[in-house]
Parts: C-alpha cells; structure tokens; sequence
C-alpha cells in the first residue's frame, strides 16, 4: 500500500477520537467484558511475569483485572521508555509502587528491578482479522519483541470499535497471538484471527 504512513496516521487519529468520545457507561461494559474474559481465559497468568501498561487516552486499564493474577502470584510490570530507538525496559510494579512521570507523561515505576514478561498484555490503536496490531507509531511494542530469545504470551487488547479490516502490516509488525475484546477472545491461526471460547482458551492456557 502507498503512503500506509499516512492512512495509519489518519486512521489512528480516527479512532482514538472515537475511544474517547464513548460513553463512561459504555467503557465500563466493555471493560468489565475484557478483564472477565482475561481472567477466565488465560489462568496461566497466575504464576507468570505479566507485563502490562498503564492506560491512556481511554485505552482499556487493564490494572484491575491483573490484580487478581497478583493475588495469586503473579508479578507485574509496567514499560519504561529508555530510548526512542531502544527495546522497553520492564519495571516490576504493584499498587502503591514508587512511580515518576515517564514519556509522554505516562507514569512508569521508580528504581524496581527491570524483568524480562513471560506474557504481555499489549494495547491496541486498532487490529485487523490477522491480529495484526495498530499502534501509536512509535514501534516501542514491536522492536521490544524481537529483542526477546524466548518470545512472550502477546495477548493484545481493545474495543471492538478498533476493529480495522487491514492495518496494513509492514515487516517489522508482529501479529498478536491473542487479541480480547468486550465481544470475546481470538486467536491467531494461520495468519486469521478466529474466536476461541472461554473455555478453549483456559485449556489452552493452564500453564504458558
């Protein structure tokens, strides 16, 4: 595709507009579906390394719902920006965790140990039904991945008014191997993302 820099930029403008502009009712329904789906889906998660983020411009906030796998115990992380051509830094985090301000004002852990996810719970722009992912440009998610020998769980999260037809993907993106919505769980097979039931997905994911 021509010029698939500028339809990316137009179409993440586009739907970060339309995320925000849902209603708080709505947001709520639909993160309340995800983190559900999360939890039942994936009890794996239990006894792993979980690298997650922390919300913004009304992305899902998916910090509740791996609370429960902390419980359990499950350790927790956050990304740090260390360089805008570096791989993410992995911050060990838990509630009431010592955070600064970090890139575009996101908050990031203070001083805990840098770990390496053995799943991450990755946001999402916009997907397509090859699980393919639409981020915010910058390529943190994708670089930071192809850094890793052993390639963590990537379950990628979202609302399905996201939902692209194509994004368009060029040879550094990275598909999904999950991406769950407030309308269920998909999973990449064979370059197609297909709904997996609860059910399913909880066998497939007793442990990673």
């Amino acid at each position: 595709m021509e010029n698939w820099q500028i339809w990316r930029k137009k179409k993440r403008e586009q739907i970060i507009t339309d995320r925000i502009a849902a209603s708080d009712v709505l947001h709520q329904q639909w993160s309340q579906a995800i983190s559900a789906y999360l939890q039942q889906g994936f009890p794996g998660l239990k006894k792993m390394k979980i690298g997650l983020y922390w919300p913004f411009r009304g992305e899902y906030d998916p910090r509740d719902a791996v609370r429960y796998f902390m419980e359990s115990g499950a350790i927790l992380a956050l990304p740090e920006v260390v360089d805008k051509d570096k791989p993410l830094c992995f911050r060990e985090w838990w509630p009431g965790a010592p955070m600064k301000t970090g890139a575009y004002n996101i908050p990031v852990p203070h001083g805990t140990p840098c770990i390496q996810p053995d799943a991450l719970i990755i946001p999402m722009v916009g997907f397509d039904g090859q699980g393919y992912r639409l981020g915010y440009g910058s390529g943190y998610f994708d670089r930071t991945l192809a850094t890793y020998v052993t390639s963590p769980r990537t379950i990628g999260v979202a609302f399905e008014l996201q939902r692209l037809d194509n994004v368009h993907p060029q040879l550094h993106d990275i598909a999904m191997q999950y991406v769950v919505t407030e309308a269920g769980i998909f999973q990449t097979d064979r370059q197609v993302l297909i709904p997996v039931s609860t059910k399913q997905c909880a066998v497939d994911n007793a442990v990673f």
